[in-house]
């Protein structure tokens, strides 16, 4: 018997709205209803760059246009709704999730020490102990407060000296948690000291948090690969959401921008939420490169028909775009790229280029949106005036 096949614009339509981009940009981003909405994501990535905002920021501006960076600051570090650890990369996620992260924090221990060790990172495994009494007397405190005896390098993101090491080691295994960020320098406090009590003791079992987390992965996703399942908390293994996938969802074929299709699961109500799901606004939106929409490439590929590599790495003569180019979104479609700075000591926020997607026409009336829309960026990124370099519209 065939499957069924899920069209590609209900495809998009759903997953534009289980990651809230389908909702109207407007209400409230503040204490527990900006809490509902990173529990609604399920987490929010966490990034240093800030040639605008910083992703963790941007994401969440993009769904509720009146957030501003300081309600996630005070979420986090004051109210203690959410914490810091690993999806598949360094996230804030909320607290109640934190029992679950239990079995991230298990296998975290063995693997970051097995894989530590051939890092070059000599001699961090001695300094647990070290680094825990140093914690327990001073905590919360940061990399710098720790080690202070040992030779540092050239200071670069990986060249940790060994009670670095140590410190992220033991945040990553569960005796330490990071209580904030100073000038987005993590600081590290005794578990205890920091998580309630209830959470440390609440341990689900291992098949408990694997089905938690393939649920809670498909809730955000409304249909995926089994692959992509178990990249979304970057905890469970291929073989283990395969497993979960197998015995619980139904088979169906999702519609690619393409015209290909590619075998997914999904619960059998997929296609009663996909057409019941809101037609999202055509209003411009700005995106982080780092939004949970867009942070498996290959899916938005496969969605959107939209390419998207950062190209921070990538040295600045080869790059196709620029270093730090945002996405944007227009309804259900990916309409183009923009590069685009904040120099707050000119009070602008200055516009190198837009690239269009190829099949894009760029009315007036498009760059009015835009407009619009990098006026709001503006408040966020603290400059009250727009400037367009001569030539942005690239083709």
């Amino acid at each position: 018997m065939p499957v069924p096949i899920l069209k590609n614009a209900d495809a998009r339509r759903l997953f534009l709205d289980r990651h809230a981009l389908a909702d109207p940009p407007a209400g409230p981003a503040k204490g527990p209803i900006l809490g509902e909405l990173i529990k609604r994501l399920g987490f929010v990535q966490l990034d240093s760059i800030n040639t605008v905002a910083r992703a963790h920021d941007l994401i969440l501006f993009a769904r509720r246009p009146s957030f501003r960076c300081a309600d996630l600051k005070r979420l986090y570090e004051k109210d203690q709704a959410l914490f810091e650890h690993w999806t598949h990369d360094a996230a804030m996620i909320p607290m109640e999730f934190y029992p679950h992260w239990h079995l991230r924090q298990a296998r975290d221990a063995q693997k970051l020490k097995n894989q530590w060790r051939n890092w070059r990172r000599d001699g961090f495994e001695s300094q647990f102990e070290e680094v825990l009494r140093h914690v327990r007397d001073h905590g919360p405190v940061g990399s710098s407060d720790v080690g202070k005896h040992e030779k540092r390098g050239s200071g670069g993101w990986w060249d940790w000296h060994p009670s670095k090491t140590a410190l992220e080691y033991l945040w990553r295994s569960g005796a330490l948690t990071v209580t904030g960020r100073n000038a987005f320098q993590k600081q590290y406090d005794l578990t205890e000291r920091v998580i309630d009590q209830t959470l440390i003791d609440n341990r689900p079992d291992p098949q408990t948090s694997i089905y938690w987390k393939c649920a809670g992965a498909l809730d955000r996703l409304g249909f995926a690969t089994s692959g992509e399942i178990a990249a979304f908390w970057a905890t469970v293994t291929p073989a283990e959401a395969k497993a979960w996938c197998t015995e619980h969802l139904a088979e169906l074929d999702v519609e690619s921008a393409d015209g290909s299709l590619r075998r997914c699961f999904a619960r059998p109500d997929v296609f009663t939420s996909a057409h019941s799901a809101p037609e999202p606004t055509n209003r411009i939106r700005v995106l982080s490169p780092f939004d949970p929409a867009l942070r498996d490439r290959a899916r938005a590929e496969r969605l959107f028909g939209f390419h998207y590599r950062i190209e921070v790495f990538t040295p600045e003569a080869k790059r196709n775009y620029g270093y730090y180019v945002f996405p944007l979104l227009q309804g259900r479609r990916l309409v183009g790229r923009i590069d685009m700075k904040a120099h707050r000591d000119l009070d602008k926020l200055i516009v190198r280029a837009v690239w269009p997607e190829k099949d894009i026409r760029w009315s007036d009336t498009r760059t009015q949106k835009l407009g619009a829309e990098l006026v709001r960026i503006g408040r966020l990124a603290g400059t009250s005036r727009i400037e367009f370099a001569d030539g942005w519209l690239r083709p």
